[in-house]
């Protein structure tokens, strides 16, 4: 609404073709190019209330896109950011300064979320508002406790407070103070999730000042905490519930119904706690990442498993063994052990299991005979699972809309054609099934809501691409990265039907035969893409950048529709390249990945000339990951245009006609 609001203003006095008029020698400003005499202004041509009403209702984005339109429609959009009830923009990193003329203060604001990459503890008191119920902030690296405390002491209704890196630049102060303010200060938190790393505030009264926390914390997430610290606060926390009956005692985490968490080892004696100290529990979701193997005293058994969920309310569950330090597994978990956990567990809706490497088709079995209502299955690192785990699925009631079945090795084209009457299959994660070929895909191209498929280091050829352009499915997203007996020819065959039409998200990356023709014929298909990773890519290179940048969708700008875009390590790419990434070409480019050896002097002046692009030259992945820890799995952000950083960038107001010069 508010950009044909200002479409039809800069337009309504301009005959057709009419060219602007050019600059006056006397002026250093161009002359306003719309006719004052016939065209009324926006607060003319409209009620104020009418105009505040419609802005009201609008996000964020959108207003800073209709601040950019006019003075006008940029006054209203200052004055409805006074009263916007939520303030989200997870898509950009703003500086202080650039922040906070856009958070005014504003008595009805409930909702924050933002990235606050380029934000210090300056800017605490900016995020500190009283009134919020809600506050997610990512990368809060260079920001310190203190936030904490300020939360404590300005936001005492807040409900649902996230928090991700805080205080993990080296010298930022984190004190067991500033979590025991937090606590004690926000009585009415519901969610609390802080991302970080828990030693920093080991203290001896640890345990005991978790029971000034809110009873009505429902959620609890933690990136990491020593398992000694987590074990006290358990022990704290069962002993409190035995001397309840004739004891007056402090309450721990009366309504807690999800813990996420992340430790040195999973047990046998913290599976035990944790179904003693809490038995509300209906998602559990626990994650280690061991740096030495296991003893038997310090890992998790068949035993530990029996003694998860013993109040039957568990509805989702993951048990992930990370091999980030070394290559390790669940090595003393058998069949047995999972065929005990499913007895307990047949309200299961979805589970994860990562790293059971003794467990067969029997145990899996077990789970999807046992959890009728099961609707999410990822099963990573399974060696052992074959084709039998899916042979009589068609038998059972199940329903599944989310699969993941990464690293399993001895999964064939059988298991998945069994897997493929599922007919309600949203999401499909099949990387580095090393075993699996084109008649796998041919299985799959029918299913008629599969929007996600991850085919990674798969043997696939061509062929299966053709499969998918002529197949059923309306894929959003395809990854196809390490999937090296591919060419350009499987290019005009994936376009060649109706995926055209709904793909937005492709990864082409480590494929040795994909070259610039490859690309141009992607260029050339039309293809609306909001993502493209062509990364360690020996064939690809500047002509890749061009065909890309000349992109035109329904008379949009350059390029207009990519969001991201990965070149690390593709040989091809030159210097010369970078001068296509210059406005006015991928005006809505968010994440781009280069080499670091490409000339610094001129990847630091692309950085200044677009502030809000995120770029990497070290090989970081960009944007956000396909799979999440959470239950929800895949996850994923809508972008925003480039189109408001005018609005951001200049402190002064700008004039009509210098805004559609601009334009």
């Amino acid at each position: 609404m508010a950009q044909f609001l200002a479409q039809k203003t800069a337009t309504s006095s301009l005959p057709p073709n009419s060219p602007p008029p050019p600059k006056s020698s006397t002026s250093m400003s161009s002359p306003d190019p719309i006719d004052p005499a016939s065209a009324p202004p926006m607060d003319s041509a409209l009620p104020s209330a009418v105009l505040a009403t419609i802005l009201s209702r609008l996000d964020v984005r959108s207003l800073l896109l209709a601040a950019s339109a006019c003075r006008c429609l940029r006054s209203c959009a200052s004055s409805a950011l006074s009263v916007l009830p939520a303030f989200h923009l997870l898509e950009v990193a703003l500086t202080h300064d650039l922040l906070r003329p856009l958070l005014p203060r504003n008595p009805s604001l409930r909702s924050l979320r933002l990235d606050c990459e380029k934000l210090e503890d300056a800017a605490v008191d900016c995020l500190a508002r009283p009134g919020l119920h809600e506050l997610t902030l990512l990368n809060c690296n260079n920001i310190s406790g203190r936030l904490l405390r300020e939360l404590s002491a300005t936001c005492r209704d807040l409900r649902v407070l996230s928090l991700n890196s805080l205080g993990e630049r080296r010298g930022l102060a984190m004190r067991f103070s500033d979590l025991r303010a937090l606590l004690n200060g926000c009585s009415n938190l519901e969610s609390l999730s802080l991302a970080l790393d828990f030693s920093k505030f080991d203290d001896p009264n640890f345990s005991h000042v978790w029971s000034s926390a809110s009873e009505g914390l429902l959620s609890l997430e933690i990136g990491y905490i020593p398992l000694s610290m987590l074990l006290d606060l358990l022990t704290v926390a069962i002993e409190a519930q035995q001397c309840m009956d004739y004891i007056k005692a402090p309450v721990f985490f009366p309504s807690l119904q999800k813990l996420c968490l992340s430790v040195d080892f999973i047990t046998d004696q913290l599976i035990g706690s944790i179904s003693t100290a809490l038995p509300s529990l209906t998602h559990l979701d626990l994650q280690d990442a061991p740096i030495m193997e296991p003893e038997s005293a310090t890992d998790l058994t068949n035993a530990g498993l029996q003694q998860i969920n013993p109040k039957g309310k568990l509805k989702h569950i993951s048990l992930i063994r990370s091999q980030e330090f070394l290559f390790t597994s669940f090595r003393r978990v058998n069949d047995l052990g999972i065929l005990l956990m499913s007895e307990k567990c047949s309200e299961l809706e979805s589970i994860c299991l990562g790293g059971f490497s003794r467990v067969t088709d029997t145990g899996f079995r077990a789970i999807i005979h046992s959890c009728s209502g099961l609707r999410k299955l990822k099963v990573s690192n399974g060696s052992r699972l074959t084709d039998l785990v899916f042979h009589d699925i068609v038998a059972t009631s199940l329903c599944l809309t989310h699969v993941s079945l990464r690293w399993c090795n001895l999964l064939t084209e059988v298991g998945i054609e069994r897997l493929s009457f599922n007919k309600d299959l949203n999401v499909l994660d099949l990387r580095d099934c090393k075993s699996l070929g084109d008649e796998a895909v041919r299985a799959l191209s029918c299913l008629p809501r599969l929007h996600i498929l991850l085919l990674d280091g798969t043997d696939i050829t061509n062929q299966a691409l053709k499969y998918l352009g002529t197949g059923a499915c309306p894929l959003t997203s395809l990854s196809l990265r390490g999937c090296y007996k591919l060419t350009n020819d499987c290019i005009p065959l994936l376009f060649a039907g109706s995926v055209k039409e709904s793909l937005r998200v492709l990864d082409l990356s480590r494929i040795p035969s994909i070259t610039d023709d490859g690309i141009m014929l992607i260029a050339q298909s039309r293809t609306p893409l909001t993502e493209l990773r062509l990364r360690e890519n020996p064939k690809i290179g500047d002509a890749t950048v061009m065909a890309l940048a000349s992109m035109q969708f329904d008379g949009g700008t350059y390029g207009s529709t990519l969001q991201l875009l990965d070149l690390y390590d593709c040989c091809g790419i030159t210097p010369l390249a970078m001068r296509w990434f210059k406005k006015p070409y991928f005006p809505r480019l968010r994440w781009l990945g280069l080499t670091g050896s490409l000339n610094r002097i001129m990847v630091d002046a692309l950085v200044r000339s677009r502030p809000f692009l995120h770029m990497s030259c070290t090989g970081d992945e960009l944007g956000t990951s396909y799979w999440d820890a959470s239950a929800d799995w895949y996850w994923h952000d809508d972008d925003d245009s480039e189109e408001h950083e005018p609005w951001q960038l200049d402190g002064e107001p700008v004039s009509d006609a210098e805004t559609a010069t601009e334009e």
